[in-house]
């Protein structure tokens, strides 16, 4: 509960810059947890705060039923929160407690948690050809994408992380002729192991898309008719109509290295979420936290990092509690099949659980402890594998594990209790 002589009474004034999902999410959480005092949520972009794992599926296949919106602009006026929304915030003062808006606008404030998030990292090869070439990063992004999808168009897809590989599965769904570029020699190679990297090669080749490894993008241009063309160094050449890239994020940190702030791969927090500097927090992708477990600092660009680290960020600049990062966990969807990773994917072994080429569930074992964990079409199960994950469960009695006919919520529970 919070006290009317605390920070949160009715005469403080919090201010949450990012207009993301962790921004969001933390703004609701202070309302639910009792802060009445003046709350100001301000977002660079033009819309109200969206999710972002739509945007390289349903907003691409199915705009008319993408649900998208995290609140509606009722939730936020009815919660008394103070949206500024389509104006960046341009300026922090530290030292005076103030953020200065686009738009001349100065708020004080009493805490403020930085919740910028991150922006799809330029590629400047591609970016000088100008029209038809896509990083599907917004909103803005993923509708203007959209609009030119259709059937029988030639979509090239540089980079093959998870955002390259659902929208290369989305547009086949459309009918485009899709080509994925990977400079690497495997797909989703820092998220993914190597044998769950094969099946979704394997997968993506069943639909019809190629695939291109070991491609070094060195020249990008337009042929006669006014098609796009790149060339690798090895002398491959790749002609399409439109192009998609994902190159990794650049992170939104400009304000906190402006105001001083410690920033090392992201803003540092310790585990409350603050910064460097009292009074201020940052959350989701920007936050670099401290895990009070192992002293080292850790980022992630996950939607539930995004959602429990706002909640948790929210709790403690009410009440000072701290909390840990969240186990890493992330999802996919992709030609109508659902795959979810947590924790490590650098394992000695992987056990499986049900059918090695249908629905199962996958365990990463290192010595003798459960430490990752895999799903495929098979998400019910993820909740009690993160619980072994998350324990480092000892791997016990793996015969009974790896039944599938055992209900693996009384195992996790009864394994996550000897670790």
């Amino acid at each position: 509960m919070v006290m009317e002589n605390s920070p949160a009474s009715g005469g403080a004034c919090f201010v949450v810059v990012g207009g993301g999902q962790a921004g969001a999410v933390a703004a609701t959480t202070l309302r639910r947890l009792g802060f009445d005092g003046r709350l100001v949520l301000i977002g660079a972009e033009r819309h109200l705060p969206y999710e972002r794992p739509p945007l390289s599926k349903e907003v691409l296949v199915s705009p008319a039923s993408a649900k998208t919106t995290l609140f509606s602009a009722a939730d936020y006026a009815q919660q008394r929160i103070e949206c500024r929304f389509g104006v960046a915030v341009t300026a922090l003062d530290a030292l005076a407690r103030t953020v200065t808006l686009a738009d001349g606008e100065c708020i004080g404030f009493d805490k403020l948690l930085l919740a910028t998030g991150a922006q799809a990292r330029p590629y400047p090869l591609l970016d000088g050809l100008g029209e038809g070439v896509f990083a599907v990063r917004t909103l803005d992004d993923a509708e203007a994408l959209r609009a030119r999808l259709r059937a029988g168009v030639r979509l090239l897809v540089v980079g093959g992380g998870v955002i390259g590989l659902e929208v290369a599965a989305s547009a086949r769904g459309l009918g485009a002729e899709v080509c994925v570029i990977e400079r690497g020699t495997r797909l989703m190679n820092r998220a993914a192991p190597l044998h769950l990297s094969q099946a979704l090669l394997d997968l993506h080749l069943a639909h019809g898309v190629q695939v291109a490894f070991g491609a070094e993008l060195t020249w990008a241009g337009r042929d006669e008719a006014g098609a796009i063309v790149l060339e690798a160094a090895d002398g491959r050449r790749f002609e399409g109509d439109l192009v998609v890239y994902g190159i990794g994020v650049t992170l939104n940190d400009g304000l906190a290295r402006q105001a001083g702030l410690a920033v090392d791969d992201g803003i540092l927090t310790d585990a409350q979420g603050m910064t460097s500097v009292s009074g201020i927090y940052a959350a989701g992708d920007v936050a670099r936290q401290r895990d009070p477990r192992t002293g080292r600092h850790q980022r992630q660009e996950t939607w539930s990092n995004a959602q429990h680290q706002g909640e948790h960020v929210a709790r403690a600049m009410l009440d000072g509690s701290s909390f840990a990062p969240d186990l890493p966990w992330y999802w996919t969807d992709q030609y109508g099949h659902n795959i979810q990773v947590a924790g490590e994917v650098e394992v000695d072994r992987w056990l499986t659980r049900g059918d090695a080429a249908g629905r199962r569930t996958q365990f990463g074992v290192r010595d003798g402890r459960i430490v990752g964990a895999i799903t495929v079409d098979n998400g019910r199960e993820m909740r009690p594998a993160r619980q072994l994950v998350a324990a480092a469960a000892p791997l016990g009695d793996a015969d009974a594990l790896l039944d599938p006919t055992r209900d693996l919520r009384k195992l996790a529970t009864a394994l996550a209790a000897t670790a």
